[in-house]
């Protein structure tokens, strides 16, 4: 992989992991379109571990909540009276959250780096997902705040993440679909969907290093491994911002209409044989 097309990569990925657009069906339709393979076991690694940068933007925009949420957790884990407070309970809930999305990560580890790569599934995906956040978007009632969240709400959400394993779904997408029909309001469910986000990509990224370090070596190579991860952090930092900011007055329906549209240009290229599924 050359510098430049390690750049175009990293923004790519800095830019749609927190937009509700789906980074990895993006990615793989990049990487289709420069002449990748999208089955190269060195290629899936890149896509997982590039992720580590725009989440480590993310936990650095969240650090002052980050924090505050641990050392609340931890007092509790120590202290009966600590756990009365609100940040002690909703670390737990974070962690409950996280949980589904490992499990299932794990047990389709192979499924999802293989057949789930084919361009038809983010297409279906990007379509089908669209619906369900449209859906969600015109119907929930979002009056739910950060302080109603429960680790009921949080599994039910982590459940949901669980489908972002699906390339063209989107994780944020995901976790922001069922999070408003929880009754969330935007910001909050936006937010939760970066908490709940930190642990799963780290994890994952994190995971195909070790893994994954041969294919790496003997294939993108781990210079253009790095350029795309920082460059996706400083990319995903300007991202975070935005769309917290952007969410505070505004629905989901220009993502939602993107999506929709990508995804059947998208089947059209395919159907047309104009690019291949993989």
């Amino acid at each position: 992989m050359s510098w430049w097309q390690a750049i175009v990569l990293g923004i790519i990925e800095g830019i749609t992991e927190f937009l509700p657009i789906s980074s990895t069906g993006h990615l793989t339709i990049a990487e289709k379109l420069m002449g990748m393979p999208l089955d190269d076991e060195g290629l899936i690694a890149f896509t997982a571990i590039i992720q580590i940068g725009a989440i480590a933007a993310a936990i650095i925009y969240f650090w002052q909540d980050i924090q505050r949420v641990l050392i609340a957790w931890w007092r509790g884990l120590w202290w009966k009276r600590a756990r009365r407070k609100f940040d002690y309970k909703y670390g737990w809930a974070i962690i409950i959250g996280s949980v589904p999305i490992a499990v299932v990560g794990l047990v389709f580890k192979d499924e999802i780096e293989t057949v789930l790569r084919s361009l038809w599934f983010v297409a279906g995906a990007l379509i089908v997902w669209s619906g369900v956040m449209w859906l969600a978007d015109n119907y929930a009632t979002a009056k739910r705040v950060e302080k109603d969240t429960t680790w009921k709400d949080t599994l039910v959400i982590g459940l949901g993440q669980c489908l972002s394993l699906v390339p063209g779904v989107s994780r944020s997408g995901a976790t922001i679909s069922v999070g408003l029909l929880r009754g969330f309001d935007r910001v909050t469910v936006t937010k939760l969907s970066f908490f709940l986000g930190i642990p799963a990509l780290v994890a994952a990224g994190l995971l195909e290093v070790i893994t994954k370090y041969k294919h790496i070596s003997g294939g993108v190579g781990w210079m253009s491994t790095i350029i795309a991860t920082v460059v996706s952090f400083g990319v995903g930092y300007v991202a975070v911002a935005w769309l917290l900011k952007f969410v505070q007055n505004n629905n989901f329906r220009s993502f939602i209409v993107y999506r929709f549209v990508l995804g059947l240009l998208l089947m059209v290229l395919l159907g047309a044989g104009i690019i291949s599924h993989v």
